[in-house]
Parts: C-alpha cells; sequence; structure tokens
C-alpha cells in the first residue's frame, strides 16, 4: 500500500467511524427520553406492565430505559437520582415501598421532572399522575366473592402484601370494610409474606399449623395465592376457597383448574400502557390527568375463559 492510498484508507476508515457515531448519536437525540423505574421484575405482574409500557413507548417514539430495584428501596433511590440528571424527560415509578419513595420522589421532582406513580402511591408525595386499578374496591370485591362461597360465614386467613406498599394498605382496607358486613366471617390469621410466591407457602404452612380449620384465604397478589394454594395441596379451592388479586397468567390457569377459587383481576399491560401515554403528555408538554384509574375484574371459573380471551385480543 502507498503512503498515498494509506492515508485515503484511513481516511475514509475515519469518516466512516465518525459517520457511524454521528448516526448513533442522531437516532439517540432524535427519540425523547423517559425512564420507567420498577419495584420488581421477577413478579410476573410487573413483567406484564413492562411489556405493556414497552410497546406504547415503540409507538411513541419514546426512549423507554427501564430499571429494577429488585424490591430494594435504596436501590430504587439511586436508580431515581440517576433518572434525574441522565437526561429523562419524564420518570414513571412503580415505588418498592411508598413510605420510603418519598426522597427518590423528591430527588425527580426536585429537577422539574414530571413523575408518573404506577400501581402504587408515593406516601407524602403528590405526582403529576398516578395511574392505578382501584385496590380499595377490588378488596371489597374479593370480600363479596368470599362471603357468596363461604354463604356468610366463615373462617379467613390473610395473606398480606408487602408492608407500607400502598396497594398492601389499600387492598387489605377494602376487604376489611366490606368483611365488616357479614358477621360471620372472621379473620382469624393475617400476616404479611411480601406479595412472594416461596414466602407464602412457608407463611401459610404455619398458619395452617396454628389454625388448621380455616375455610378461605385472600391473598394480597396471585403470587401469594398460589404459594396458599401449593401449601394446603388438595384442599386448596375445595375445603378451602382462595381469592387472589392481579390476574395474571398463572392465577387465571389456576381458577380454570379449580385451585384457585378467584382473583381480582387488573391488566398490567394497560397500566404500563397508560404510564407511558401520560410520559407522553408531558414530553409534548401538555398537563398531566391527576389520576388515571383502571377496572378490576372479580374472575372465577364462571367467567375466567371470557376474561382471558379478551386479555388476548388487547
Amino acid at each position: 500500500m502507498t503512503h498515498s492510498t494509506r492515508r485515503t484508507f484511513i481516511s475514509l476508515a475515519l469518516a466512516g467511524i465518525t459517520g457511524v457515531a454521528l448516526t448513533g448519536c442522531a437516532s439517540g437525540d432524535s427519540a425523547p427520553k423517559a425512564t420507567l423505574a420498577l419495584s420488581t421484575l421477577s413478579n410476573p405482574f410487573f413483567a406484564d406492565l413492562r411489556d405493556g409500557a414497552q410497546k406504547a413507548a415503540r409507538t411513541a417514539g419514546i426512549d423507554l430505559a427501564v430499571v429494577n430495584a429488585q424490591d430494594n428501596p435504596e436501590s430504587q433511590l439511586d436508580q431515581l437520582r440517576t433518572a434525574a440528571v441522565n437526561g429523562s424527560r419524564a420518570v414513571i415509578v412503580n415505588p418498592v415501598d411508598s413510605d420510603a419513595a418519598k426522597p427518590a420522589a423528591t430527588a425527580v421532582m426536585d429537577q422539574g421532572i414530571p413523575l408518573i406513580a404506577v400501581d402504587r402511591g408515593i406516601t407524602d408525595r403528590t405526582p403529576g399522575s398516578f395511574i392505578a386499578s382501584d385496590n380499595v374496591a377490588g378488596g371489597r370485591q374479593a370480600a363479596t366473592l368470599l362471603a357468596g362461597l363461604l354463604g356468610g360465614a366463615g373462617r379467613i386467613a390473610v395473606l398480606e402484601g408487602q408492608p407500607g406498599a400502598s396497594a398492601t394498605r389499600d387492598r387489605g382496607a377494602g376487604f376489611l370494610e366490606e368483611l365488616r358486613k357479614h358477621s360471620g366471617l372472621q379473620v382469624v390469621a393475617s400476616q404479611t409474606a411480601n406479595f412472594d410466591r416461596e414466602e407464602a407457602l412457608d407463611v401459610m404452612a404455619n398458619m395452617v399449623q396454628a389454625a388448621p380449620d380455616i375455610d378461605a384465604v385472600y391473598a394480597h397478589n396471585d403470587e401469594m395465592a398460589l404459594g396458599a394454594a401449593v401449601a394446603l395441596g388438595s384442599r386448596a379451592g375445595k375445603d378451602v376457597k382462595i381469592i387472589g388479586f392481579d390476574g395474571g397468567g398463572d392465577a387465571l390457569e389456576a381458577v380454570k383448574a379449580g385451585t384457585l377459587s378467584g382473583t381480582i383481576a387488573q391488566s398490567p399491560a394497560e397500566l404500563g400502557r397508560q404510564a407511558v401515554l401520560q410520559a407522553l403528555r408531558a414530553i409534548d408538554g401538555k398537563p398531566l390527568q391527576e389520576s388515571v384509574p383502571v377496572a378490576v375484574t372479580t374472575v372465577t371459573s364462571k367467567n375466567v375463559d371470557e376474561f382471558m380471551n379478551k386479555a388476548k385480543e388487547s
């Protein structure tokens, strides 16, 4: 290769590298950036929420960064501090803990970045928009369903969600509020299993030893309901009615099989979609909707096939 040929080759190579770099920057700059900070992805519910958000972001032309706190409030605080300075023009947060999320929310809001909360609220902080199912109403629906299944009388064990999470408080409050209307129904045991299937299996096994004559279980989410079903074995769905909350795929299959007696079904993908639509409004400089409610549905063996078909169509 001659000197002039080598110089031409190097110039072309540099031009190519520069072109690639510029193209990458241009591509990145053309899409407004937003961040979705999730409490966890080990729960299928939040994986579905992420998928709904990502699909909506692709349609809207938003570069959506998804971060997973793995149920650690400190990790989420670090992630939101990063989101506050990394060019995100809107931040969507699903708090690990509604109480502990306050400093994380403050880190974003102090930078003037629109904050959108999804599924769980933030204690003492009002985000620009809150997208959630009506968890209080869902708790009431669970109590109404159990009252019907038990004929208005029975002993109930409750598996609570993560302490401090707004969903835990609301699902519990709605359930107990409705339960007071049925004097024959009694909560004989109530303990947290942190929305976790394996933990619920252990907690339920201990509960059954302490109160072997329970007639029903109300779990604040499907993962715990499924764990309880394993612990109860052949009694699940027969001698002991089990009600979950979320409407995830595994739970719906368990309702079809009769292992779960029902679930209060949310639409996690729709929650994610609505959160991104609010992020898009923020990016476009439009006012946010303060509250975006997403309906919940009581699903039993009577309507599970219909619900699953509608979910597939959406």
